[in-house]
């Protein structure tokens, strides 16, 4: 799973790779720490006009479905197996229609042993940016007036696959890291083999992580009130 993770630089100087055309005016500052529910910075292809335009947005993290009652139900979407996305109701229509890359410097998980449990921060070995698979909603907030600019939620949700060699043994699960090269399919909207899709992102994820590095952190990342360059420093 991906419960944290860092944005180390300003979310734009992380997307190059993905071109693209227009970034929000307020991106989210760095963060060492972002949690579930907070302002994360998305790739998006918008179909507001054609062809569509490639934008970088801000997202609360969690994904908010369009019949949600209030938005308390992101709270617990913030990832998605991605070998169930297409068949349960909470992110089905996103993924046939509103894919999205979320990108990061890295992530945090807890490695269980008999001895207790141990963060870890796992992270590209040369610096380079990491991109998550994810989805994406638009959710309208029924308590907010029509003309209420803030009735629209944007969110999302990042998918997750079951782990394999060296991230394996620290958790069951990892991020579906995204293969640049299967971006712009991924992001696409107008797609219709959307399973296909889906498989070859799952299928390119591992040779992603096999380039990945890792080590042992602070247990401080654990309290999210703490956000410094400190909580991605090894430790031990």
């Amino acid at each position: 799973m991906c419960g944290r993770f860092v944005v180390a630089n300003v979310a734009s100087e992380l997307v190059g790779v993905l071109r693209v055309d227009v970034e929000a005016d307020e991106l989210p500052r760095p963060s060492y720490n972002i949690a579930p529910t907070s302002p994360v910075a998305i790739v998006l292809d918008s179909l507001k006009s054609e062809p569509p335009v490639r934008r970088l947005e801000v997202a609360r993290w969690g994904l908010i479905p369009g019949w949600a009652k209030d938005v308390k139900v992101g709270a617990r979407a913030f990832n998605a197996r991605s070998e169930e996305v297409e068949d349960k109701p909470m992110f089905r229509n996103a993924l046939i229609k509103r894919r999205a890359i979320i990108p990061a410097s890295g992530y945090y998980e807890w490695k269980t042993t008999d001895a207790g449990k141990t963060p870890h921060y796992i992270h590209p070995a040369d610096g380079s940016p990491l991109f998550f698979a994810g989805l994406y909603e638009w959710w309208k907030d029924p308590a907010r007036a029509d003309d209420d600019p803030a009735r629209w939620v944007l969110s999302c949700t990042i998918l997750t696959r079951d782990a394999i060699g060296r991230l394996g043994s620290i958790h069951d699960r990892m991020p579906l890291f995204m293969d640049p090269d299967v971006a712009d399919a991924w992001l696409d909207p107008t797609t219709e083999n959307v399973g296909d899709i889906l498989d070859a992102a799952i299928d390119a994820a591992p040779d992603v992580a096999e380039t990945l590095d890792d080590h042992v952190v602070s247990a401080a990342m654990g309290n999210v009130r703490n956000d410094s360059p400190d909580l991605i420093e090894p430790v031990g």
